[in-house]
């Protein structure tokens, strides 16, 4: 028996490939394949089924291509309605898999169609269970993704989990390993803890969730403080059910060279610009107009939230990661790239084309400016979460997703100074950018975030009583 956790962290997303006695399944895979079928090719094993926990909401699956690329049975669990070519699973239903066998066990809540996958090695014995995000490290699955037309509310799906988890989940050994579909970061539960794998000895131990004594507990501590999920989540549950374009055909459409001249007419168009370098290089100099979303950080999860499915993309990147940078978009489902800037900002800049920046300033300066300038504003762009743990005082908090919101834009002054922070700086530089993109210029972007500005003994901070954690 042979299992391997296959992890992506800019998305918090794992997937999983078990083996044993040269067949093979695929848990949970991402939309780009190439791992599996690699993996598989060394092993010498073929892949027999791709199990799916449920609808994917935080990315698209690869359920289709790797299907289509090995003839492997799409499984999920009952309760789904979709016209994909899959098997749906019976509650219990066992899958012989070489020398050990998979058995469906269906957990509603997180979504309707959601289950676990309880492997059971060559004795018989459960040694593992593949949760999905019905049970995470230290959390439990949101429960407020019910599915148009399913007329259940939050609370409704949050008491189905912990029915779920009662009956289907404490009941097992304490040394069966946890191997859930997300880690630390994902916007798939409140707040996941640091691992991506443990035991259900230790999630009984450490886990809020199942420490709750009864139902009505259990409700109200998985429904407290529950921000909304992303704005991108309906659209890759509705992609992940309904089927989607190859990823092949996505990049191939997608890897297209554009001239200047092309450029040129987009930015006079104020057409989406993305600009996925890093920050640094962003900074020091940009095509005006363009959003920032660099590759070092959570891409994938911040495009999904800031930028439209239904508009062209054109792409600035590092010379050599275009084709990385399709890939990353359409693992949330981006198929909408019209191409990529030819030779990239250093074309643009060598061209003699007009471009913008982003000035950075330390902590310290913030400190010396705030005594003597009645027109600055601190913008913290964190969530507010983060916010009540900590911030400079007075400062006003619009979190990064939200400064799409016209109404927020409007919110913000031309004669005032803005400082822009998040907590380490990644936020920060998305936020001027897209505030510089709605004609807010009079910006500067506080180097190191939070993390530096309360090292600065001359800065009140505070912290807010009336936001909840």
């Amino acid at each position: 028996m042979f299992i391997k956790q296959l992890y992506t962290g800019c998305i918090s997303e794992a997937a999983y490939y078990v083996e044993s006695n040269g067949e093979a399944a695929v848990i949970d895979p991402l939309r780009d394949i190439d791992t599996y079928l690699q993996l598989a090719l060394e092993r010498k094993a073929t892949i027999k089924y791709i199990f799916e926990t449920h609808f994917h909401a935080d990315f698209v699956s690869g359920h289709i291509d790797l299907s289509k690329a090995t003839g492997a049975t799409i499984v999920y669990g009952p309760g789904t309605v979709t016209k994909l070519d899959v098997h749906i699973a019976k509650d219990g239903e066992e899958f012989k898999l070489g020398d050990i066998d998979i058995e469906v066990l269906h957990t509603p809540g997180h979504t309707l169609e959601s289950s676990c996958f309880l492997l059971k090695n060559e004795k018989g014995d459960a040694h593992c269970i593949f949760t999905g995000d019905t049970l995470f490290v230290g959390d439990v699955g949101r429960p407020d993704l019910a599915q148009k037309g399913a007329e259940l509310t939050m609370q409704d799906l949050a008491g189905m989990l912990y029915e779920s988890l009662q009956k289907k989940i404490m009941p097992l050994e304490d040394n069966v390993i946890v191997y859930p579909a997300h880690g630390p970061g994902s916007a798939c539960g409140k707040n996941l803890g640091p691992n991506t794998y443990s035991t259900i000895g230790e999630e009984k131990q450490n886990n809020y969730a199942l420490k709750a004594k009864d139902k009505k507990e259990f409700i109200n501590a998985v429904t407290d403080g529950l921000v909304a999920p992303p704005n991108y989540f309906p659209i890759n549950a509705q992609i992940n059910k309904e089927g989607y374009e190859s990823l092949d055909a996505v990049v191939e459409q997608s890897l297209r060279p554009l001239s200047i001249a092309v450029i040129k007419k987009a930015v006079d168009e104020h057409e989406i610009i993305l600009d996925t370098r890093n920050a640094e290089a962003f900074s020091q100099g940009y095509i005006p107009g363009s959003i920032f979303i660099g590759l070092e950080g959570r891409f994938a999860e911040w495009a999904g939230s800031l930028l439209p499915f239904d508009k062209p993309i054109i792409l600035v990147t590092e010379p050599g990661m275009e084709k990385e940078t399709i890939i990353r978009l359409a693992r949330v489902g981006f198929s909408n790239v019209k191409g990529y800037v030819d030779g990239g900002f250093e074309a643009w800049r060598a061209a003699g084309e007009e471009t913008d920046m982003i000035i950075n300033i330390e902590a310290d300066e913030l400190a010396m400016d705030i005594p003597f300038d009645d027109k600055l504003v601190v913008l913290d762009v964190r969530k507010p979460a983060e916010f009540a743990e900590g911030h400079v005082k007075d400062a006003l908090n619009i979190p990064v997703n939200e400064l799409t919101d016209p109404l927020n834009i409007a919110s913000l002054e031309e004669d005032q100074n803005i400082y822009v922070h998040c907590q380490g700086g990644y936020r920060s530089m998305i936020a001027t950018s897209l505030l510089k993109r709605e004609g807010i210029h009079n910006l500067r972007n506080i180097v190191g975030g939070f993390n530096k500005i309360k090292e600065e003994p001359k800065i009140k901070t505070e912290k807010e009583k009336s936001v909840l954690n």
